[in-house]
């Protein structure tokens, strides 16, 4: 079977490697001991009839030795590359080996009861408020959802997204009809009188922007009179609009019931009336609406206002001092203070994790399972046998030379029983 270059095996592997080595080479020097050990004994038990014992040892050790390589060596190859029956268990059965474990896995540890009494036995919500509320483990929390949200940011099409957005506008506010709607809610205004206060504001500031605008009236009526009309006349005329202008608004702010309020009351009623129960006039709106949203300018506008608001979460999402982040850490730090204190939230948190947990088990345990079944029938035979044996391999060496001594023990007992019973 061939072999990883050791130059493409992690460290942890080398070592294993090295280590699975030096037991194979001990277990070796045990066999060739017992080897040794038998070929004096069977040669000089002629002079020496105790040495029949040494024998019996040695030659016990030797089967020992020898049965238990053959084990240990048919797990993960032929021996001598002979076409056992038997042997090369690993990679010859490594898919059968798969689903089993993936079987036990889904029965042993993939089961309701066990996932529940071991979640049981955990205080979830605790453990993670306490892990929570210190200030370094929110922030690396916000660190990660911020690098996310990023990854998320930067992974959206802006064309996507503004088609997106043109569509949700389309179907939230182009096709529902505004006439109805916005004539009740009118009418509840109205009704209300509550749209004095934004005719105040309305009248107070045409207040202002008279008294500092008064020259906006110079020539606004005077060079529509003919030539012939003096100069000062064209002033005269100017400054008489100009004050019939300032006194109608001070004169509609001084008068809650001014007939200007009231004709605007009586307008505001009809408008509401029509939104809702005149066809020309909901029409007129819905022409309205459509020209505004599908004006070139408001997509530009739209468009240049998502650009503006990702350019704004990239920045933020990437300066650990910004508002946003604290804001997150802050929040992070008190749900941990919370998952810490408070009891009752405690259990529902932890009832919430049990229930997703046993639901997800249940419904997914055969496909969970399933990841392991199906990486092993990916995973190449020699690659993985080679993998297994670093693991175990060297534990396994250990049975070389148990069955060395073991063996050499039964061989001595046996030698000696049947000399026993049997004298020579």
């Amino acid at each position: 079977m061939p072999r990883t270059p050791l130059a493409l095996l992690s460290p942890a592997d080398q070592e294993r490697l090295r280590a699975l080595r030096r037991m194979k080479a001990v277990a070796l020097g045990a066999l060739l001991v017992m080897a040794g050990v038998f070929v004096v004994a069977f040669w000089l038990q002629g002079q020496h009839p105790w040495l029949g014992y040494v024998r019996a040892a040695a030659e016990g050790g030797m089967v020992g030795a020898l049965a238990d390589w053959f084990a240990v060596t048919a797990l993960f190859r032929r021996p001598l590359g002979l076409p056992i029956p038997h042997t090369a268990i690993i990679p010859t059965r490594k898919d059968e080996i798969g689903r089993s474990l993936g079987e036990f896995v889904e029965t042993n540890f993939l089961a309701s009861d066990v996932v529940r009494t071991k979640l049981a036995q955990t205080d979830i919500a605790r453990r993670a408020g306490e892990w929570l509320r210190e200030e370094k483990h929110a922030e690396r929390v916000a660190a990660e959802g911020a690098t996310i949200a990023t990854a998320v940011l930067h992974a959206l099409s802006d064309d996507d997204v503004r088609d997106l957005i043109s569509d949700l506008a389309r179907e939230h506010l182009l096709t529902p009809e505004w006439g109805p709607p916005a004539g009740a809610w009118l009418r509840t205004i109205v009704d209300a009188d509550a749209h004095h206060g934004a005719v105040d504001l309305a009248v107070d500031s045409i207040a202002h922007w008279l008294d500092a605008n008064a020259t906006a009236f110079t020539g606004l009526v005077s060079r529509r009179l003919p030539g012939w009309v003096p100069k000062l006349a064209h002033r005269f005329v100017d400054d008489t609009v100009y004050h019939e202008a300032v006194k109608f608004v001070q004169a509609v702010q001084a008068d809650p019931h001014h007939p200007a309020r009231r004709a605007l009351d009586g307008y505001l009623a009809r408008l509401a009336d029509n939104l809702q129960h005149d066809a020309a006039t909901r029409a007129r709106l819905e022409n309205a609406k459509a020209g505004l949203f599908d004006s070139p300018r408001v997509g530009a506008l739209a468009a240049e206002a998502w650009n503006t608001a990702k350019a704004g979460l990239l920045a933020a999402l990437a300066d650990p001092e910004s508002g946003l982040r604290q804001r997150a850490r802050q929040a992070l730090q008190e749900i941990g203070e919370r998952l810490t204190t408070d009891a009752a939230l405690q259990t529902r948190v932890d009832t919430w994790v049990s229930d997703a947990a046993v639901f997800l088990v249940d419904r997914y345990r055969h496909d969970i399972a399933s990841i392991i079944t199906d990486t092993v029938e990916r995973w190449d035979p020699a690659e993985t046998t080679e993998k297994i044996e670093l693991m175990v391999g060297r534990d396994l060496q250990y049975i070389r030379l148990n069955g060395t001594v073991v063996g050499a023990l039964a061989g001595l007992a046996i030698f000696a029983v049947a000399h026993a019973i049997i004298p020579v």
